[in-house]
């Protein structure tokens, strides 16, 4: 039976942890062995969908949500008068095994306010994970954040524990970040990275030479990126992630629209709501950049450094490039048929494969996954008529994209208002 005071901090500490979202799928695989408690899969972690449709859940906690530091888009910054509390070691070691054995959660994300300084919030999260791993041999997922300004040998031994470590730069740029959080740097940010990054590196060159050398963070790490507290552009932001991909460490970017919690703070925009609809198009532009082999330069540029929100951004590279167009969708290579709007990666491949054996129709199309209300216009088959962007032109494509999206919308809302007043 958990305690009434154990509740109250669950709620204060889990609520406070809401705001971080660079937690994953685990891309782990820690079997359980000896009789342990828990195991972790590439099927994946907290209250996301993994590759395949499935939901799972973590137990997303703070340790402390009291913090050394004021940073002016943080609901836990020093300044703010909230509830505060802390966990200790055994509360959470013994919270996190009795939520496993109910099968309420499949693993832990565990992060922190930063009390006393960096290092020592760090070792207190280290002993969490720590007992978990050899005291109650808890084979789950672990997601442990990362204290900027944390020392190496610290990092170096979560790792060791920890499935996926991730360390939130928040963002984009660092005059930005000083003005809104003055305690920290980019320093302070990257150095932990760049020693769980000589993590992996030191542990895969181990395992070559002896497989049962211990795993060091075998899910990588990840980042948050805050949208909408400062002015950078999407530009800053995507060329910001495009150079961490470049490290082999680095797993997933995430883009977490700010919200107001702080709006008496000036240095903060005054937001009504956060920019959700940004928010996404960056996840979409992430995506390009991650499975569709798009430069960052060919979705945001001098003259376009901002996504555009009313279309996708794919569609909005193929509309700037017309020149590109129409494929064949019978001879063009993989690489080109991957940049048609209503084509994705399945359909592309599977173009690939069924065009072997005849050439392909708009209906076979169809069949295949193509969205041929887009892709019409981008490409030509065995008997699709030449009504392609350069006949329609690019100007008018986007207006008849955008004009669709809002009917839908409005239908939408509409159908949502009958109900509500049903």
């Amino acid at each position: 039976m958990i305690k009434d005071k154990t509740l109250d901090k669950i709620k204060i500490l889990t609520d406070a942890a809401k705001y971080d979202v660079s937690c994953s799928s685990s891309g782990s695989n820690r079997q359980n062995q000896n009789k342990g408690v828990g195991s972790a899969a590439h099927s994946g972690i907290c209250h996301s969908f993994t590759a395949d449709g499935r939901c799972v859940s973590l137990f997303k906690i703070m340790m402390t949500n009291h913090c050394i530091y004021d940073c002016a888009y943080c609901i836990n910054r020093k300044s703010n008068d909230v509830p505060r509390t802390t966990f200790t070691i055994e509360e959470l070691v013994d919270l996190t095994i009795e939520f496993y054995r109910r099968n309420y959660i499949e693993g832990l994300f565990l992060s922190s306010g930063v009390r006393r300084n960096p290092d020592y919030t760090m070792q207190q999260m280290l002993e969490v994970v720590k007992s978990l791993r050899e005291k109650h041999r808890f084979n789950g997922y672990i997601h442990l954040k990362s204290i900027p300004g944390a020392s190496q040998e610290l990092i170096t031994q979560a790792g060791l524990y920890a499935d996926r470590m991730s360390v939130n730069i928040e963002i984009a740029d660092e005059k930005n970040l000083k003005l809104l959080a003055p305690e920290k740097n980019y320093e302070t940010i990257f150095s932990p990275m760049r020693y769980i990054q000589q993590g992996m590196l030191e542990s895969a060159e181990d395992r070559k030479k002896m497989r049962s050398a211990p795993k060091f963070v075998p899910a990588g790490q990840s980042t948050q990126l805050i949208i909408g507290a400062s002015l950078e552009s999407d530009k800053q932001i995507l060329g910001l992630a495009s150079n961490l991909y470049k490290r082999p460490s680095m797993k997933r970017v995430y883009y977490s629209g700010y919200i107001p919690v702080n709006d008496y703070d000036n240095r903060l925009p005054a937001l009504k709501s956060p920019p959700l609809v940004r928010e996404n198009r960056l996840y979409q532009a992430d995506w390009l950049m991650r499975f569709y082999q798009f430069n960052v330069h060919e979705i945001v540029d001098d003259a376009n450094p901002n996504l555009d929100l009313n279309i996708d951004p794919k569609l909005g590279w193929a509309l700037r490039n017309p020149h590109f167009f129409p494929i064949d969708i019978n001879k063009a290579p993989y690489e080109l048929i991957l940049r048609v709007p209503g084509i994705g990666i399945k359909s592309a491949k599977l173009i690939i494969v069924s065009r072997r054996y005849g050439k392909l129709t708009s209906d076979q199309l169809r069949k295949i996954g193509v969205v041929m209300k887009r892709a019409q216009y981008f490409i030509v088959c065995r008997e699709l008529p030449m009504n392609t962007i350069h006949e329609v032109k690019p100007e008018y494509l986007k207006r008849a994209f955008t004009e669709k999206k809002k009917r839908k919308n409005d239908w939408k809302n509409n159908q949502l208002s009958i109900n509500w007043n049903e």
